[in-house]
């Protein structure tokens, strides 16, 4: 993995709507002109019409965050999981059988595009169904690793994210003490946690499986946006599924599992990473944002992120989850 910094503004002024039709064509589709701009931060990605009617999805790739052997690799695991019937959304080959494109310097792929709506989580069928579905998922991603994609670390994820944004200067002076003693307490308690989960298995996840990468149709529910693919531990694609209270969560993730345990063995001592897993997300967010700060789709997006009040929350947040940190692990029912 990369995640150089290059200059987006500059790389992405020449992603003009003309260059981003005559990519897809080079690829063999016919566009009837139709081109909308779908929201996303980290890449570009854009909805365009064919000839023929129907529309296909282009994601235009955020220069030097991956190799292209990283992404041939993601588009890979989407395809395996696809042809054995797990609902994905897997980039489109060409005639070729290629995915992954490049045009004027810019490295693409395209998807078919599929609708939907976020899942009820507070349905228990839902979330058993969600989790026979992430079950097949990790199932196929146990059989073996990746070779080009990152794992998800402490040290990446923690450690590099805290230090990143005090010596790149991003909080206020009187807040750095504060922000790096607890950073630094948290991550502490973090590798408690790993120590109390024993041996981790690290496999292929999707990584970030949050509700907004999950599409509710009538049919059930399909999984889009592989983009941050690593290996990990099973837990990773389950803990975000979970909201509330420790009751509430505790249920909701006893549901998860019945359905999850059908397809792949669940380890419950993986139970004691989850809000180290939380922590460290919290930790990596911030250091995502100063390091896309450059880009002004970020600032427009994000304007609250450069102020003295961003990092207060942020404080309090981390000192919420050091308490949580010396919880107990949830249990299942």
């Amino acid at each position: 993995m990369t995640d150089a910094t290059t200059d987006v503004t500059q790389v992405y002024q020449g992603l003009s709507p003309d260059t981003i039709l005559d990519a897809v064509e080079a690829t063999g589709l016919h566009c009837n002109g139709h081109l909308h701009a779908l929201n996303s931060y980290e890449n570009r990605v854009y909805q365009i019409g064919v000839e023929g009617g129907g529309f296909i999805v282009a994601k235009f790739y955020r220069p030097g965050r991956w190799s292209d052997d990283a992404i041939r690799e993601e588009h890979a695991y989407s395809l395996e999981l696809a042809e054995r019937e797990i609902p994905v959304v897997p980039p489109l080959r060409d005639e070729r059988g290629e995915t992954l494109h490049h045009h004027l310097g810019f490295r693409f792929a395209l998807f078919e595009r599929r609708g939907g709506r976020w899942p009820e989580l507070d349905n228990p069928d839902n979330l058993m169904w969600l989790g026979r579905f992430i079950g097949r998922i990790h199932a196929v991603g146990a059989v073996e690793p990746f070779h080009h994609r990152p794992t998800l670390s402490i040290e990446q994820f923690g450690d590099e994210s805290y230090r990143y944004v005090l010596e790149q200067g991003f909080i206020p002076p009187e807040l750095q003490l504060p922000y790096r003693s607890l950073a630094e307490d948290v991550l502490k308690q973090v590798r408690a946690c790993y120590q109390r989960a024993g041996e981790v298995r690290h496999i292929r996840l999707h990584g970030d499986c949050h509700p907004g990468n999950i599409l509710w149709t009538d049919a059930g529910p399909h999984f889009v946006d592989f983009d941050d693919c690593r290996m990990g531990p099973a837990v990773q694609d389950l803990w975000m599924l979970l909201s509330g209270e420790r009751r509430d969560m505790t249920a909701q993730l006893s549901e998860i599992l019945e359905g999850y345990n059908e397809f792949f063995d669940f380890n419950l001592r993986e139970l004691n990473l989850i809000e180290a897993l939380r922590t460290l997300r919290m930790l990596h967010y911030s250091a995502w944002l100063a390091r896309r700060w450059d880009d002004p789709a970020f600032k427009q997006a994000f304007t609250w992120f450069d102020s003295p009040r961003y990092w207060e929350e942020q404080i309090l947040a981390l000192r919420e989850q050091a308490a949580l940190l010396d919880e107990p692990a949830l249990s299942v029912q």
